[in-house]
């Protein structure tokens, strides 16, 4: 069986990292399917891909703070790029013939560029399953419909869609009322959790080991996820380290990412300098390894980076982002409603307050939940994906014979 998977990533790491872990687990729960990623992440070739997982690389497009897409590294036009992107996804879809296509966030795609290809898939191929992937929280109910309405999303989910599925659970965020899904897609939506991730590469030992650190020693995680906005958490982090009592004996290490700015980066390597209890290091693609060995978390609040805190237990500061979308914000207010993080919000993050949130942390050797966080989103995407596969398959058995029989 053959599984297309479309991630546009126009902002981070985020929806990459999150797409992987579903085609690994995928890879691992189904025999004999080979799965082909489509994707405008600039950081794919970085991670490691199983077996049965390859991948088409989009031309780069960005969408930065002020949410317009731009191009990020041709010198074209971006309704240029976007054609030329749409028309590889087509050409993918036409050759590769997939019996379902997993599609990520929006049901058109960005900028529309699904368009042809559903189009396509309608007309030319219509055995072929549809899903589109949710994560928990979109953006404001009020910024989310308002651009559903506009763009024809809930109409195109009817239309193309045999399921919806949620990555998360309606007890930190019903997205079926909060967006005011219609009857017509409400009944395609299935609430699949949210996404466990396994323990890392390396053990807690070995990380410690490989920061030279004191077995007395705690270790302060910090990361900003792809880092094209986090400067100003680590900036506050490292300006608060004045205020951390010695007795504490604290190491950090700050993973800056990838898509940090380079002249933000410059400037935060020479800051860390003059702190000898900290480590700095642009990207690893095993970051959960470090949420392993780490005492507390210091990060944003991106879906990826709280499925890690949540699966390993850990004691986190979160800061979220707060434009162009609120999802972050969102996520974390109701993850420090639940006893799950600490969250600040970034009006109120400096130096002094964010120091106070660490050192509290520090003192919890592991988060409390009020309530069991649902977190088998991996094992129930493989379900519901196998029912439409199953489906597949018969159709197909059943054209088979249908031939014959003529």
């Amino acid at each position: 069986m053959k599984l297309l998977v479309y991630s546009h990533d126009a902002y981070g790491l985020g929806n990459i990292r999150r797409m992987l872990a579903i085609c690994e687990s995928l890879l691992s729960e189904t025999e004999n399917l080979s799965i082909l990623l489509i994707s405008g992440s600039p950081m794919l070739h970085g991670f490691r891909l199983p077996k049965g997982l390859d991948y088409i690389k989009l031309p780069c497009l960005n969408r930065g703070q002020t949410g317009n897409v731009t191009v990020k590294y041709l010198g074209c036009d971006v309704n240029e790029t976007v054609k030329l992107r749409s028309d590889l996804i087509l050409s993918a879809v036409a050759n590769y013939q997939p019996d379902l296509f997993l599609i990520d966030k929006k049901p058109y795609g960005l900028k529309n560029e699904l368009t042809a290809t559903l189009d396509y898939l309608q007309t030319t191929r219509s055995q072929t399953k549809l899903v589109l992937l949710l994560r928990d929280i979109l953006d404001s109910p009020e910024t989310t419909i308002a651009d559903w309405q506009k763009n024809g999303y809930y109409d195109a989910i009817e239309e193309f869609y045999d399921f919806v599925l949620v990555v998360g659970t309606p007890t930190v965020f019903d997205a079926v009322k909060e967006y005011q899904f219609p009857a017509g897609v409400a009944q395609k939506v299935r609430y699949c959790g949210y996404i466990r991730r396994s323990p890392g590469l390396a053990n807690r030992t070995w990380i410690r080991q490989s920061l030279q650190m004191l077995p007395q020693e705690k270790l302060v995680l910090v990361t900003p996820g792809g880092g094209e906005d986090g400067y100003h958490l680590v900036k506050t982090y490292l300006s608060g380290l004045d205020l951390m009592p010695a007795e504490y004996n604290v190491k950090s290490l700050v993973i800056c990412g990838p898509e940090m700015p380079e002249d933000e980066k410059k400037e935060l390597y020479q800051v860390a300098q003059n702190y000898p209890q900290v480590q700095i290091k642009e990207f690893t693609d095993d970051l959960i390894s470090y949420v392993g060995a780490a005492d507390a978390i210091v990060s944003m609040s991106g879906y990826n980076t709280i499925c890690e805190i949540l699966s390993l237990k850990k004691s986190a500061v979160i800061v979220p982002r707060i434009k162009p979308s609120r999802e972050q914000l969102i996520r974390a207010e109701r993850m420090d409603r639940l006893g799950l993080v600490k969250n600040i919000h970034p009006d109120n993050l400096n130096p002094q307050v964010l120091m106070e949130a660490v050192l509290n942390q520090l003192n919890q050797k592991q988060i409390a939940p009020t309530f069991d966080l649902d977190m088998n989103a991996l094992r129930r995407i493989s379900y519901y994906i196998s029912i439409l596969l199953f489906q597949r398959q018969k159709e197909a058995s059943l054209q088979k014979l249908l031939v014959v029989g003529c």
